[in-house]
């Protein structure tokens, strides 16, 4: 059987793209509650055709997951076709599409909801937001009570299919709470969409107010001013959201420049004091030269370290026992009892008199430090 009952989206999730679709989440079949129809909607003839039965929405029925994702990709339309929508008239009646996530939402079936034709986008959003869905159910006679105390006379049963989503361009839904973007409503009045229909007065809504111009993307539509206050609301916290996000990147940038900052500081530290003396290296080793020569001046320097230097002259003034075995730190001391009493040649006369060769620089710097006391000697 065929059954068509109302729907909402909610207003913070209304937008129209740069595409010109306008999107928005739809609360689609309503669960545990009960809907008026004339008897006529539900099949009955005679005098029970012109009378308004309760029909009781089961949970069982509307939350089935069959039943939820039968919702996927069905067409919206422009008020509901008399016949439903089929393949052969889908493309001259779909005006946009249900998405495909459906869930539940409380006692609501909710997916998303795109109208991408230009004219019926424009029409929605300047006002005709009632929306209906078009099903198909079985009709079960069963007199009892809701949960919210409801009479009812039949309820839902079997599978249920829907077949497409209408929004209604006169704004007349079939209960209240229909109204796209709006989640009061509008208090309707008899659904010419569907015929003549029971009216269903929602005591807590409103009636429709006047319009404003609201930029929408790159279109400018007009809206309730209720609404319009909403989109702004939205608008407003977005451009917030957009700046405390752009405060905290440039604060996140300025910690990132301090770090680097101090870690460059840091790097310059570390590198002068690994710097090298080379001044003073090349003077202690001249010394050390000219000590070792003061003790046997038979000991040729080039190509020994400094301990292999401390070591040959102690050995040579103390022989070779005292060096066996022993420790570098005690060839050391060994090696500064002994030095005390020899009498060092001028370690500058020491070079002149050896030659560059035989000063055994180090490195480039020893040896262009002794040509610098070649130059200062000739001057």
């Amino acid at each position: 059987m065929i059954i068509r009952d109302s729907i909402t989206v909610d207003a913070s999730g209304l937008k129209m793209t740069r595409d010109g679709y306008l999107t928005g989440e739809a609360r689609v079949s309503r669960a545990g509650n009960v809907q008026k129809y004339y008897g006529y909607e539900i099949g009955l003839t005679g005098d029970d055709a012109s009378k308004v039965f309760g029909v009781y929405r089961d949970p069982d029925v509307v939350f089935a997951e069959s039943s939820m994702m039968s919702l996927a990709g069905r067409p919206v339309t422009r008020g509901h076709p008399p016949a439903g929508v089929t393949a052969d008239n889908w493309k001259d009646l779909s005006v946009g599409q249900v998405g495909g996530v459906i869930k539940r939402d409380g006692e609501h079936v909710v997916a998303p909801m795109a109208i991408m034709d230009a004219s019926a986008a424009k029409e929605v959003a300047s006002g005709a937001r009632s929306l209906s869905a078009g099903y198909t159910v079985g009709i079960t006679k069963d007199e009892g009570i809701s949960p919210s105390g409801e009479p009812y006379q039949y309820r839902q049963s079997g599978e249920l299919r829907f077949n497409h989503v209408a929004y209604l361009p006169d704004n007349n839904p079939r209960a209240g709470n229909t109204r796209i973007g709006d989640g009061w409503g509008a208090a309707p009045v008899n659904d010419t969409q569907l015929g003549d229909k029971p009216a269903t007065v929602n005591k807590g809504g409103r009636m429709p107010d006047s319009t404003k111009a609201v930029i929408l993307g790159d279109s400018v539509v007009q809206v309730a001013v209720s609404d319009a206050l909403l989109i702004e609301q939205f608008k407003d916290a977005s451009a917030k959201a957009l700046a405390d996000a752009e405060a905290k990147f440039n604060s996140t940038i300025a910690a990132k420049d301090e770090e680097i900052g101090k870690l460059k500081a840091e790097l310059a530290d570390a590198k002068k004091a690994a710097e090298i003396d080379v001044d003073a290296l090349v003077a202690a080793r001249t010394e050390l030269v000219a000590q070792v020569k003061a003790i046997d001046a038979k000991i040729e320097a080039k190509g020994l370290s400094d301990a292999e230097l401390r070591k040959a002259a102690v050995a040579a003034k103390l022989g070779d026992e005292m060096v066996k075995d022993a420790s570098e730190a005690e060839i050391s001391g060994m090696f500064k009892a002994i030095a005390k009493d020899a009498k060092p040649a001028d370690p500058v006369g020491e070079a002149f008199k050896y030659g560059v060769k035989d000063a055994d620089p180090i490195n480039d710097a020893q040896a262009g430090y002794v040509a610098r006391l070649t130059r200062q000697k000739e001057a």
